[in-house]
């Protein structure tokens, strides 16, 4: 496996070489010297070449030439040139040079040529030094592509010995700065040196233009792999003083991919050989002054962060909920406020907002980055400056108290590294009385809502009492107040029943006669009362129109009920009867046990028509 990917390389950069063979040559310029160095201490590949043109034609030279093969132009993240002025104490920092992408005439298709405008024109024999740094992404490949737990991360980095370049080159020398001195294996060429953690090719003399010489570097790097897959900025500008921003990350582990099964306990007691490639913390280095920071997911918040804070910086570290093995994905979000007065400022008769344009995490490479800036509503004329190209579409965002919505500039960029955390500014026009609107909005609503508390309590909303729906309210609410003092008729009935049955139980158990008699002439007393009450109420339903749809389920309620009291006064004079002759208790059980089976019916009706009225 590990032979057939490296011969897989070779062959690509060998089709390579036979490609730029054929290439011209830029005869008017030489490299007199270049000084490459690379820093493969991170993920993100950094390398800084020191060139030093000399013009050895008779016309003057405006522009040097750089170029990137294929594989390291698709993830070309950033490159600057920049040169330095004056000499020893009063040598200035780096000064910039446009660097802008070109297509030149006759050179091979596989390479790709960015074009530095020199600071001014180099005549015959004159040069000129200048350092050009460029970032690469994903040039780091996980070899093997997936390992267990126990296993370390290994990585290829592939690359040539000799500066590509369209240009003679009379001397040039590379160093590879790696994360540690544990190397599986690299190309040795000729006059190549190993330094603890530091490779060394060359010098090499007097190499024509397009020379290329691949080489192979297979070594060890732990370090964080942090690929953010899409990564949502929202800044939203308040004139109340706060600049909110929150960040929303979709995260990867862009290493090599964890295989097998995962414990916690092992990562836990020995971190550094089990999971030495997974990272258990990110580190966002914020704004001075921030304020208000949360770290959250889909879950809720999440308490594994820690806060320093002084007058210069501010670092928040954030552990997301598990260690981040290869492959693994994990989305959180972050939040903090700004204070307004360090960020927008006004300049011809314009606001502008002057803020960062990437993410504060360190190291962090992100695939789609998304920066929407939220003015307030009402602002207009907006335009945006940034230092690289990016797309831009406008949105509306609607919050509260809002009409219009708000202004919504998104800006997108893809393959970000953190040399792109650069200032860029937002301009708009935005009038001081728009700040009184929502206010106003506030002060009217609470206006309108005590007026019409006060009409409302003053003003009679009663329904007029000549009216027919008053009058079908009273008759109805009359109705009602019958039904209820005929339910507590019928439910007073039915718990003389119950006394009856009770009288009943007591004479099987002490036999005095006497007794349940009494009991059985205070129960007619009490039903005959119960009856003389329940005769008007009856009338009056029966003359209501107002109850002439309930009338019908009473009317059986009252027949099903004077069934049942005969029942149950049938049975009782049975059962006294029974034993004032000496019957015997199976023999009274027996005469009677139809007469309860019919009783039994005949609650279970009367309960039954109860609830129905009750629904009613």
């Amino acid at each position: 496996m590990r032979g057939d990917n490296k011969m897989g390389f070779r062959f690509d950069l060998l089709l390579f070489a036979l490609t730029v063979l054929a290439a011209p040559v830029l005869s008017d310029l030489i490299l007199s010297k270049v000084d490459r160095r690379i820093d493969l201490t991170s993920q993100i590949v950094r390398s800084v070449s020191t060139l030093k043109v000399e013009n050895a034609g008779s016309e003057l030279v405006s522009e040097v030439l750089l170029s990137f093969p294929e594989h390291q132009a698709k993830n070309l993240a950033y490159l600057m040139a920049t040169y330095s002025e004056g000499k020893g104490k009063a040598k200035s920092s780096g000064v910039s040079l446009s660097v802008k992408e070109v297509k030149p005439k006759g050179m091979p298709p596989a390479l790709t040529f960015y074009s530095v405008t020199l600071p001014k024109g180099l005549g015959k024999g004159d040069s000129f030094t200048f350092d050009v740094l460029s970032v690469f992404t994903h040039s780091l490949r996980p070899f093997p592509e997936k390992i267990t737990q126990a296993d370390i991360q290994l990585v290829i980095f592939q690359d040539s010995a000799h500066f590509l370049t369209p240009y003679v080159v009379k001397f040039q020398s590379l160093s590879i700065k790696l994360p540690d001195s544990r190397i599986e294996s690299y190309t040795k060429l000729e006059n190549t040196k190993l330094h603890g953690s530091e490779i060394k090719y060359g010098p090499f003399e007097n190499l024509p233009s397009f020379s290329f010489s691949p080489i192979f570097v297979h070594f060890e790097s732990n370090q964080p792999f942090a690929v953010a897959k899409e990564l949502v900025r929202e800044i939203e500008i308040s004139h109340w003083g706060n600049v909110q921003v929150t960040e929303h990350y979709n995260l990867i582990h862009g290493g090599a991919e964890s295989k097998g099964e995962f414990s916690r306990l092992d990562y836990q007691a020995r971190p550094h050989l089990r999971g030495a490639s997974a990272f258990r913390h990110l580190v966002a280095k914020l704004p001075p002054r921030a304020h208000s920071i949360y770290y959250r997911d889909e879950i809720g918040n999440i308490s594994t962060s820690h806060l320093w804070s002084d007058s210069k910086k501010t670092e928040l570290l954030i552990e997301p909920r598990y260690p981040m093995m290869g492959g693994w994905r994990t989305k959180f979000t972050i939040g903090y406020g700004l204070p307004l007065q360090d960020f927008l400022f006004q300049s011809d008769g314009k606001r502008f907002l002057n803020i960062t344009f990437g993410s504060p995490m360190n190291e962090l490479v992100i695939d789609d980055l998304i920066v929407k800036v939220v003015l307030p509503e009402g602002s207009s004329d907006m335009s945006v400056s940034a230092p690289f190209p990016v797309t831009q579409w406008q949105e509306t965002k609607l919050s509260h108290l809002d009409i219009s919505g708000r202004p919504v500039i998104v800006l997108q960029k893809t393959n970000v590294v953190p040399e792109l955390n650069q200032f860029f500014q937002v301009y708009y026009k935005f009038s001081s009385f728009s700040m009184l609107r929502e206010p106003l909005m506030l002060i009217s609503g609470f206006f309108f809502l005590f007026v019409a508390g006060i009409v409302y309590m003053h003003v009679d909303m009663s329904i007029s009492k000549s009216s027919p729906s008053y009058l079908a309210k009273l008759q109805w609410d009359e109705v009602q107040s019958t039904i209820q003092q005929l339910q507590n008729i019928i439910n007073r009935c039915l718990t003389t029943h119950d006394k009856l049955e009770a009288s009943l139980r007591e004479l099987s158990r002490t036999g005095d006669v006497q007794a349940c008699k009494a009991a059985r002439k205070s129960a007619d007393v009490q039903l005959k009362e119960l009856s003389k009450e329940l005769k008007p109420l009856l009338a009056f339903l029966q003359s209501s129109s107002a109850a002439s749809q309930i009338y019908l389920k009473v009317e059986e309620l009252v027949a099903k009920e004077k069934e049942l009291q005969e029942k149950v006064m049938a049975k009782h004079s049975t059962v006294v009867d029974g034993y004032e002759k000496k019957s015997g208790v199976r023999d009274i059980e027996n005469r009677v046990a139809a007469q309860q089976q019919k009783i039994t019916t005949l609650r279970q009706e009367v309960d039954n028509l109860l609830e129905l009225i009750d629904e009613i």
